[in-house]
């Protein structure tokens, strides 16, 4: 099956286009001031119009108030919003009967301890997103560049959807399809020349990475 793409933190036209045309399925706009990938939703609204109905839109959030998520929702109007803080399981519900959209729980994980606390999300998120741990002295939650022992994932139980993120770039998605069942993966630093820069070629290295280990897998 050819799992879903999400290039996150995109903050250009030119990236976002690449991105599309490479065949990203989901694009990701960060809402934390603290990350370098921090957009306006003014400005990620402009960015994400040309592109609706291609891919898409997920909006990135880290225990955001509800009015910053009315900003958000009522400006960038995204087809899902990821929840990547300390949101409860209530927290999730709110949100979605709020504005009426499927939520994406993100989850920090170091080893397979840490996949039993989806344990309280399950039939709440519609979807889970699995990201290393962030290193000590590190403010983001996510898009530092690290990743986790993929084997653990194959402890998770099969009906588990999930993105995989941390990490990923050109010389290791392979290894993160070969051994996880991750139906979708997120990049966010692995195809950066600079925190919050995406670089096009590394964009294009990237998807050409994912064609030649799906061709090997075939």
């Amino acid at each position: 099956m050819k799992p879903d793409i999400k290039i996150c933190g995109l903050k250009t036209q030119e990236a976002i286009e690449r991105a599309i045309t490479r065949g990203a399925t989901h694009v990701g706009f960060i809402f934390f001031p603290k990350s370098p990938r921090h957009i306006d939703p003014e400005v990620a609204a402009e960015l994400a119009e040309p592109v609706r109905g291609r891919a898409r839109i997920v909006a990135v959030t880290v225990d955001a108030s509800d009015e910053d998520l009315d900003d958000i929702v009522h400006l960038l109007k995204p087809d899902i919003l990821q929840m990547h803080g300390s949101e409860t399981p209530e927290r999730v519900l709110q949100v979605k009967a709020l504005y009426g959209l499927p939520v994406m729980k993100a989850f920090s994980v170091r080893d397979a301890s840490d996949l039993d606390r989806i344990d309280p999300y399950l039939g709440v998120a519609d979807r889970f997103l699995f990201d290393a741990k962030a290193p000590a002295g590190s403010e983001l939650p996510g898009g530092n560049g690290v990743s986790f022992d993929w084997k653990i994932m194959a402890s998770l139980d099969e009906s588990v959807d999930y993105m995989l993120s941390g990490g990923l770039n050109k010389d290791n998605v392979g290894l993160a399809l070969a051994s996880t069942r991750a139906r979708g993966l997120d990049v966010s630093s692995g195809v950066e020349s600079a925190p919050g820069v995406k670089d096009t070629a590394m964009i294009d290295a990237f998807f050409d990475a994912i064609a030649e280990a799906r061709s090997v897998g075939a």
